[in-house]
């Protein structure tokens, strides 16, 4: 870096994205990167933390939809001591005698915010979406961008061509410049000179992977965002990207490390349970680079006589005679005896029930909060404040979903999703 660079001058950005159907019924009462991963974390402890770790701690939220419980989270998590300068701050949409409607895409959240970044007087802006899983050392990031003299810098990764047709691909020249941007390229379009300059491949790098993808991670010098954003141009991605093109200086930053989008139920539901693994693709387990979240003081996961292969379980969790494979158990779960649990995501509980409580559970005939007994559940997410009755049976009869809502649960490419405060009665069969 050089040395009159000022790392309080760089701003991250967040953006918490649109509605999140795709994560559709998890974002039904919060937004993308509110929902719960890891046990005990939230989606948006990933971008927040890279930023920390990286030296970088003026970090704005852009959100607009279901935002109380992302206010609720960030408010309880990152509180910097006033020695820091540092702040995790979100940018709800408001209406102003300038804006009166909504985000109407990336770029016109970064816009419509100006009057509050500008009081800082950035140099740089970064970037970053809520919905990603990766660990990236920004400050290396910025540091190329820096030596490039470039006015943007997109974080790119390489691809394969079945996957290519998924992204905005970029098209690069020997010294990493990016030359040309085509969004999400038909499978069946010959691409082969967009491939990566032999000169700008890493070594390492499997040779089917040979096409660039945007990240949707940037950085952009303050004057130059300032600039492409004096329009009404919505998008990022589609648009902002493919204009600058033309007329600014865009490199291109190769990540080399894990990275998955998991704005979907599938990539989410197999994400979260790659950590179940040996060697997990993304390593909580970095005390050098922590990933932050609230902490609860809740009392340590309590096991009366389980089988647990495999898994992962938060604070507070309390296991009876039970064999879990595969799972990832969310904060204050409660698992009662004979229950078998395989390849499942459960995301806890809000609260503790009292005696009076269950008692009270008890004459309206009412599961207990958790999962009752003799259940046997595979393949299958649980959201929080859910009541499982006993002897239930969840996606392994063998019985077929289409794709859809059914009630209390939801379906997407065969996993089952019960929503969040969901009863579901004892000898249920799913």
């Amino acid at each position: 870096m050089p040395k009159e660079f000022d790392e309080s001058r760089v701003l991250s950005l967040i953006l918490g994205g649109g509605k999140g159907t795709r994560l559709y019924p998890l974002t039904k009462e919060r937004s993308k990167p509110a929902v719960s991963f890891g046990g005990k974390y939230r989606i948006v402890d990933i971008p927040i933390s890279n930023c920390i770790n990286s030296g970088f701690k003026k970090i704005y939220l852009l959100t607009q939809f279901n935002s109380a419980s992302l206010h609720l989270h960030i408010t309880n998590s990152y509180n910097f001591d006033r020695f820091s300068n540092g702040f995790v701050e979100i940018l709800a949409a408001e209406q102003t005698l300038e804006h009166s409607g909504w985000y109407e895409g990336t770029a016109d959240a970064v816009r419509k915010n100006f009057i509050h970044f500008k009081t800082q007087k950035p140099t740089h802006y970064i970037i970053l979406s809520g919905d990603q899983l990766y660990r990236m050392n920004l400050k290396e990031f910025m540091k190329k961008h820096i030596e490039s003299g470039a006015d943007v810098t997109i974080a790119t990764i390489a691809v394969n061509r079945s996957d290519a047709s998924g992204f905005g691909i970029m098209k690069i020249d020997g010294d990493n410049r990016i030359t040309e941007f085509m969004e999400k390229p038909a499978p069946d379009l010959n691409i082969d000179d967009w491939k990566i300059p032999e000169n700008s491949r890493d070594p390492m790098l499997p040779k089917e992977k040979e096409y660039l993808a945007s990240m949707g991670i940037y950085i952009f010098n303050a004057d130059t965002m300032e600039e492409v954003l004096n329009n009404d141009k919505q998008d990022f991605g589609k648009e902002i990207i493919p204009m600058a093109i033309k007329s600014k200086k865009i490199n291109s930053y190769i990540f080399d490390g894990y990275w998955e989008d998991i704005g979907t139920i599938k990539s989410f539901y197999e994400a979260t349970l790659d950590l179940t693994n040996v060697k997990p693709q993304f390593n909580f387990y970095d005390e050098r680079k922590p990933i932050f979240t609230q902490l609860t003081n809740l009392p340590p996961c309590k096991m009366n006589h389980a089988d647990l292969t495999a898994c992962l379980a938060s604070d507070g969790c309390v296991i009876t005679d039970s064999m879990i494979t595969h799972s990832v158990i969310g904060l204050r779960s409660i698992i009662e005896s004979g229950t078998v649990l395989d390849g499942v995501i459960t995301m806890g509980a809000d609260f503790y029930e009292s005696d009076e409580e269950k008692e009270a559970n008890a004459k309206s005939n009412t599961p207990n909060m958790g999962i009752g007994k003799h259940c046997h559940i595979a393949k299958t997410i649980i959201d929080k404040n859910v009541r499982i009755g006993d002897n239930c049976s969840i996606n392994v009869s063998g019985k077929k979903y289409d794709n859809g809502d059914y009630g209390n649960f939801y379906v997407a490419d065969g996993i089952i999703v019960i929503r969040k405060n969901a009863v579901i009665p004892s000898g249920t069969i799913i």
